[in-house]
């Protein structure tokens, strides 16, 4: 442990705390009555570095058999908030909890362990994790050996960490996002030592490969890279996940042809910056654009990715997406602004006619490709000239759906300390005009399928119509159709009979899809 890292009084407010011991593993402390052992702890100066340090590509995880036998005839409940990241992560987090004889339940007085693997990219996630863990208190009180975990990007923040530790002492466990490997041996440590155990990378850690996953679903996600470099103002991430360390191609290509002997019809490759695959390999030229290549040869159905940076989305790319095949025709590409000044604020270095100027390529390329994004209101100093702009681009993009939100300042973040003087009610006013520009177009999208026969990956029974079924098209668009359940997992053609601003209806045929119709 660094010297930097031993100064904990610098992070967090342990006036009171009793400290019990300390050496090159780490510092043992008494607050509030709980004793906790802090093995590492979040440090937000660390986070903001990016050293050439060499990443480690780790293959032997095979867990020993004193971890295998911890959690026999135990159960586990694991929460997840956020992304899809924070799902593949939970995904590990269950493969290991079940590797050491844990099973999972849906009642929490069944549970022995609960872990809470958050989201810290708007304040709102996290007020809904703290506000979890007040009701986990009267269960923890009922149950004191039960143990109970927060881990995620949340516990890569200092203050959050600080806030845990010094109002609700009752967690036994928090971990970060670069160490998920260790949940055994925490898990072992908090079991064994009955004390709260702290245990947090602000370094990156290696890239660990043969973890166990608990897949659930129709869809694998299969995560290609790891942390992002671009350090744009708002937001917090690459400081909870670290720089960019990319999976080797074979290591990628494997388990993508693992998935598809087990019979997944579709994958997602997961990353912060998808796009940015390959960049940080100083041995080999590979980028996203030949991974997909290779990908695009290997025989499942569907293949998809998220979230791409526009900085990154090269003519490679997209000439390899153009080839179609299994790489579907569904592109998310966060704009986050239509004005190039609130995106010079926002330091997403590109401009709003580059990116259009992309977006118009992509079109050309791939002419039935459906676009979605992110876009945020309010952002600080944002005019009425520049939301505009916003709306401007929306109609000229003509996107097929969004996800919008109101800017949420994150704590340690750039734009954290910019002024905010765009009044609330501003902000909500002009979320409410976006909205409807994003509606709009995603019902001229949905009309213009009326009529045609689209191939849909049936996904289940609808949640609004047991009657009926649903499902994806391969440009992501949600299909209602009635049919018997036995088909949930299959690929069905169905013809479009009415269609809604959020979903389509319409009629399952027999007859093969052609090319030009799956849509």
């Amino acid at each position: 442990m660094s010297k930097e890292n031993k100064d904990y009084s610098k992070y967090f407010d342990f006036s009171g705390a009793k400290v019990l011991s300390e050496d090159e593993h780490g510092k043992r402390i008494r607050i509030n009555g709980r004793e906790i052992n802090i093995l590492s702890e979040p440090n937000h100066r660390q986070e903001k570095q990016r050293g050439k340090q060499s990443v480690e590509v780790l293959y032997d995880t095979e867990l020993t058999e004193e971890f295998r036998s911890i959690g026999a005839g135990k159960h586990y409940i694991v929460y997840t908030y956020g992304c899809q990241m924070n799902e593949h992560d939970s995904e590990t987090i269950k493969g290991l909890l079940e590797q050491m004889g844990y099973r999972a339940t849906e009642d929490r007085k069944q549970a022995d362990i609960i872990l809470l693997n958050t989201c810290a990219i708007r304040e709102n996630a996290e007020d809904k994790v703290f506000g979890e863990l007040g009701h986990l208190k009267h269960l923890k009180t009922e149950k004191p050996d039960m143990l109970l975990g927060v881990c995620g990007c949340m516990s890569q923040e200092e203050s959050v960490v600080n806030r845990i530790l010094q109002k609700h002492g009752f967690v036994d466990l928090i971990f970060g996002t670069h160490n998920v490997h260790r949940l055994p041996h925490l898990i072992q440590e908090a079991l064994f030592s009955k004390e709260m155990v702290v245990e947090v990378w602000s370094k990156e850690g290696d890239i660990v490969e043969n973890l166990p996953k608990k897949r659930e679903g129709l869809r694998g996600w299969v995560n290609i890279m790891y942390g992002c470099d671009k350090f744009c103002t708002y937001c917090i991430v690459p400081y909870t996940r670290g720089k960019e360390r990319s999976r080797r191609p074979e290591d990628v290509i494997a388990e993508v042809r693992e998935l598809a002997r087990q019979g997944y019809k579709e994958i997602t490759l997961l990353g912060q910056n998808v796009n940015a695959y390959g960049k940080d390999f100083e041995d080999i030229q590979y980028r996203f654009g030949d991974l997909m290549d290779d990908i695009h040869k290997i025989d499942i159905p569907r293949v998809r990715f998220t979230t791409s940076h526009p900085r990154d989305f090269d003519d490679h790319l997209i000439e390899v997406l153009a080839k179609g095949g299994n790489l579907v025709e569904h592109i998310h590409l966060p704009v986050q602004s239509g004005s190039s000044q609130v995106l010079k604020k926002m330091s997403r270095k590109y401009t709003r006619e580059s990116y259009l100027e992309l977006a118009h390529k992509i079109k050309k390329a791939i002419p039935n490709v459906a676009f979605t994004t992110d876009i945020i209101v309010g952002f600080p100093g944002e005019t009425d000239e520049q939301f505009e702009e916003t709306l401007s681009l929306v109609r000229e993009v003509g996107y097929d759906s969004a996800y919008t939100f109101i800017y949420s300042p994150r704590e340690g973040t750039p734009a954290a300390v910019m002024e905010d003087n765009v009044p609330m009610e501003v902000k909500s006013e002009r979320l409410q005009r976006l909205n409807a520009a994003i509606n709009e177009y995603s019902r001229k999208s949905n009309d213009r399928l009326l009529g045609s026969t689209v191939e849909v990956l049936v996904e289940g029974v609808s949640k609004n119509n047991d009657a009926m079924l649903s499902g994806r098209t391969r440009t992501n668009k949600l299909v209602h159709f009635e049919g018997s359940t036995d088909l949930v997992g299959s690929f069905v053609n169905v013809r479009i009979t009415d269609t809604k601003t959020w979903y389509i209806k319409g009629n399952m045929i027999q007859d093969a899809v052609t090319a030009s119709d799956a849509v």
